[in-house]
């Protein structure tokens, strides 16, 4: 009793935390003379508390921060698992009567609790999954519309050459006679062209049409029997 007056024991860390499989560390230190006794790590206090480490046990996970040393008994738990959670107590024992080991001092506690990093790579994975399939929607909605311009491009294309040429085609015929000169005494296109025995001055005129359709005109103020053209006629003369 006398021996343990001067006698301190400090335990700094009142909360840890690690990574499951890191390396846990947990300090503890003496001060001064202590009775005849081991210092033990307890996980838990009561009936329920576990030996962590004992300095004659064997514990595989479990080594001195500082080896053979009487003032610090930090240790270092390595590979932590989960069930490795729990509050961690630093405790000075003493012999008592019949050899048995009685509590002398103990630490505050350090409460140690655990980082789980499982859902770190599943996170990523979704994060990741998400960013392709949104990629993969932008690429699908771009090449539609690149597609539906290209479409929107050819379709104006074949609509103009459509639009120019949708009048089907005219037969021509060259008329030689004047204007008043019935249909029936036109000649065709082949015969125009053939050498004319017998020329006069209305022969050397040159009757053209234009062969655009014209709209409709309108019945009122037409004399009754006055047949619709749908061309007019010039006379040019010939040079």
């Amino acid at each position: 009793a006398q021996a343990g007056q001067g006698f301190g024991l400090q335990q700094p860390q009142p909360t840890v935390s690690v990574t499951v499989g890191e390396t846990l560390t947990l300090t503890c230190t003496t001060s001064g003379d202590g009775p005849l006794g081991p210092v033990k790590w307890l996980k838990g206090w009561g009936s329920g508390n576990e030996t962590v480490y004992d300095q004659t046990g064997s514990f595989p996970r479990v080594t001195r921060a500082v080896g053979e040393s009487n003032t610090d008994f930090s240790i270092h738990i390595r590979d932590v698992r989960p069930e490795d959670a729990g509050t961690y107590y630093c405790v000075k024992f003493c012999k008592a009567q019949g050899g048995v080991d009685e509590v002398f001092r103990r630490g505050k506690g350090t409460v140690v609790s655990l980082r789980n990093t499982a859902l770190v790579p599943g996170m990523v994975a979704a994060a990741v999954g998400l960013c392709f399939l949104l990629l993969l929607s932008l690429f699908v909605a771009l090449c539609m519309r690149r597609r539906k311009r290209r479409g929107e491009a050819e379709s104006q294309c074949l609509a103009g050459p459509a639009a120019m040429g949708s009048f089907s085609p005219i037969p021509l015929r060259c008329c030689a006679g004047t204007p008043g000169t019935p249909s029936s005494e036109v000649p065709d296109a082949e015969s125009s062209h053939l050498p004319s025995q017998q020329s006069s001055k209305e022969d050397n005129d040159i009757h053209y049409a234009d062969l655009q359709p014209l709209p409709a005109a309108p019945w009122h103020g037409r004399s009754p029997g006055t047949a619709c053209s749908e061309y007019a006629s010039v006379r040019v003369a010939a040079k």
